[in-house]
């Protein structure tokens, strides 16, 4: 009974090693996604009759001064925000028969009654509120830790690799990458690695000249910090701190914010790298984890310092943030996608039309979800 207990509650167990940091993870990024969506749109003068993170029973809870249900549910998996008038969790648009049954005064703040400009407001929302977590995590961690970095130099290249067959030497130093100025070591990785198979022209400065070569980058297999196996692109160098002037960059607050802004764009940039290629086949599908991966990162980060975790939650809510963007019903892009057509011809789009698009694309949401839970319990 002790090693059960132990097993369970100890620091490394099951409850206090990976449940929890998981539900930190996930419950940060769910709850400052709908944040968003709440914030804004109570600012554009909607409703809100309910705000919960996650789904199912509800645990506790309470009623503000607005009339708005704050609550806790039993399935942690995400959450949402009901405005007034909708209908269900996804905001799926009402009946008219729905819309009637309103009384006047819940007409008048009702989601789908609003300008086109609201509605959009409000639903883009949840997503940059993402990307806005993301940025605030980043410029916290720069300010407080700093940034390690390297010169991009060229310390070794292994012999037989795309590197060495380019012609790269020792002692070289990058300028560009596919005509994208470098200025660390981390910008070429940044560069190359969702790049294999592809050929990338890379300018070189070797004694005192500007030379371009160009190399195709392989993928490899490494070990992340989490304990990820994850595939990268490689070229086969390899810098050193001696010949990289290793040391931490540090920042004032507005050159963190700064920093931050830019990080957040990089992994914006190779997370719908990552997409595109991964929907074309060129990605390894043990790239994408569900839930139970994400509960073994979040488990893997919390061991190494409360940095890493909070590391996770900012790339996990930029992949939330670009998820929900994608134009697929009921996700915030295809709540977006409908505007669009609504704003170009002057027209909702039809009950039918809007009924088919979102069956599509619940049974394409759900068998993502299904694909990634396979990844991670048999695929990978």
């Amino acid at each position: 009974m002790n090693e059960i207990l132990h097993a369970l509650f100890s620091t490394e167990g099951f409850v206090l090693g990976t449940l929890v940091p998981f539900l930190f993870v996930l419950t940060v990024v769910v709850f400052v996604h709908e944040m968003g969506h709440y914030l804004i749109g109570r600012l554009c003068g909607i409703g809100v009759k309910a705000f919960s993170i996650g789904f199912g029973p509800e645990l506790i809870g309470f009623n503000d001064s607005h009339g708005t249900r704050w609550k806790l549910c039993a399935i942690p998996l995400g959450g949402y925000v009901k405005f007034v008038g909708d209908m269900n969790a996804t905001s799926s648009q009402p009946s008219a028969e729905d819309l009637e049954a309103l009384s006047d005064s819940e007409r008048e703040v009702a989601f789908h009654t609003q300008p086109i400009w609201k509605r959009a407001a409000t639903v883009v929302a949840g997503p940059l509120f993402n990307f806005l977590l993301t940025i605030v995590v980043f410029a916290v961690l720069f300010s407080v830790y700093g940034r390690p970095v390297l010169d991009p130099m060229v310390a070794q290249v292994t012999a037989g690799s795309p590197a060495d067959k380019a012609g790269i030497q020792p002692g070289d130093r990058f300028v560009r990458v596919d005509g994208s100025t470098v200025e660390t070591f981390a910008d070429v990785q940044r560069l190359v690695q969702g790049r294999a198979g592809d050929a990338i022209a890379f300018t070189m400065l070797r004694d005192g000249k500007e030379i371009t070569l160009t190399a195709t980058p392989v993928p490899m297999e490494q070990q992340d910090a989490l304990g990820n196996k994850i595939k990268v692109a490689v070229i086969g160098v390899v810098n050193s701190t001696e010949l990289g002037q290793a040391r931490i960059v540090t920042y004032n607050p507005v050159g963190a914010v700064g920093a931050a802004i830019e990080e957040t764009g990089h992994v914006i940039q190779r997370t719908g790298q990552f997409l595109q290629r991964f929907v074309v086949g060129r990605e390894d599908k043990c790239q994408l984890g569900g839930p139970i991966k994400i509960a073994k990162m979040s488990g893997q980060a919390a061991k190494l310092g409360f940095e890493w975790l909070v590391q996770l939650v900012a790339f996990l809510s930029v992949g939330i943030g670009i998820l929900n963007l994608l134009p697929i019903p009921p996700l915030d892009g295809g709540h977006l996608l409908f505007y669009g057509v609504e704003a170009v011809f002057r027209r909702p789009v039809s009950e039918r039309m809007m009924e088919m698009a979102y069956r599509t694309g619940l049974l394409l949401v759900l068998g993502f979800m299904g694909f990634v839970f396979w990844n991670d319990l048999f695929g990978c």
